[in-house]
């Protein structure tokens, strides 16, 4: 932590939220917020520091609502703590924070086992079912049109300069090297993206999580005890969300049985939202592996803008690669998979 920083965070927890005396202790998660633990006497609470004076707070306050929307639902998420005054999201002296009841789990780093992949499949169809009447879901989608409609031309010509960012390096490291054996690959396959978006048949729009990933869900043990970081609500794919987590990058490059992982985290959602069309579990993995395709999410920063935490994002970038090479490989077995459970759900 900055040292210039915490005294003027904690005086805000002092004067907002009555918190006399936290100690806050960063920890490292999040590429958006700059997230804390902070002890208070006995209690322990997490502390989300959003960043710039540019953070939208009214965003923020509608992704908390979210959250407790879902918590409504028996979906398992963190409670938010409000200020004095009420306010769930606070700003202050140019400091924004929101304050959580801690939660105990941790995120898990290395793929999702079949009883954790269960429990997230049949939170997701959970929370899918309690936002599918949310009044933000009606009416077209402008993201949804420009995610159809991905500009090749563009994403080649960012693969090319990164290409030349890295290679004109005098001395390349090794993730230098990497990315020049990953950003060619990827290049080499941008021309299947037309006929990969071809294939997607209707699919349903409605509100989401709207980050519903591995990083975002805590774990004890086997049991799901948060879902975390709710977005505010902007209707997209149901088809995105549910392939996203099923074919987890971690999940598909780690999980020697990937493809069955993957059906048994859909087979679980299946039994928390049996209505979803067959056509939207079908295109998940697609879904999935279209996204991935037009990203280049990881290595643009580390060449461009590094994040907060570029480390990560460099090995992000990396196994998200590799996810969508095998998921390209492999996509006929996926779908016929994915068509069998939702055929005897």
């Amino acid at each position: 932590m900055d040292p210039k920083e915490q005294p003027d965070l904690t005086a805000v927890l002092v004067s907002a939220y009555g918190l006399l005396g936290a100690v806050l202790e960063r920890l490292p998660v999040g590429q958006v917020t700059i997230n804390y633990r902070a002890r208070v006497g006995d209690q322990v609470l997490f502390v989300k520091h959003y960043q710039g004076s540019e953070a939208d707070l009214g965003a923020e306050r509608a992704a908390v609502d979210q959250a407790q929307l879902a918590g409504i639902h028996q979906v398992p998420v963190a409670s938010v703590r409000s200020s004095v005054n009420g306010d769930t999201v606070v700003r202050q002296d140019g400091i924004a924070v929101s304050v959580w009841e801690w939660v105990p789990g941790a995120v898990v780093e290395d793929g999702l086992n079949p009883a954790q992949q269960r429990a997230a499949g049949a939170i997701l169809g959970r929370i899918h079912t309690a936002f599918a009447d949310h009044p933000a879901g009606s009416g077209p989608s402008a993201k949804l049109e420009k995610w159809l409609r991905p500009d090749i031309d563009k994403l080649e010509a960012a693969a090319v300069k990164l290409l030349g960012i890295a290679g004109e390096r005098a001395q390349r490291d090794a993730f230098d090297e990497q990315a020049l054996r990953t950003l060619a690959e990827r290049r080499a396959v941008l021309h299947r993206i037309p006929e990969l978006l071809d294939g997607l048949p209707p699919l349903t729009t409605q509100v989401l999580h709207g980050d519903y990933s591995a990083v975002n869900l805590l774990f004890k043990g086997d049991e799901l005890t948060a879902v975390l970081d709710f977005l505010p609500p902007d209707p997209f794919l149901v088809a995105y969300e549910l392939g996203r987590i099923a074919f987890d990058p971690r999940t598909v490059v780690l999980d020697e049985d990937w493809i069955a992982a993957g059906v048994n985290l859909v087979g679980a959602y299946l039994e928390t939202n049996p209505h979803v069309p067959t056509a939207d579990v079908t295109a998940c993995a697609r879904v999935a592996l279209l996204q991935l395709m037009t990203s280049l999410y990881g290595v643009k920063q580390h060449y461009l803008k590094p994040g907060l935490l570029q480390e990560d994002l460099d090995q992000f970038w990396l196994l998200r690669h590799a996810a969508a090479q095998r998921l390209l490989a492999g996509l006929g077995d996926v779908e016929s998979a994915l068509a069998r459970a939702a055929h005897h759900r």
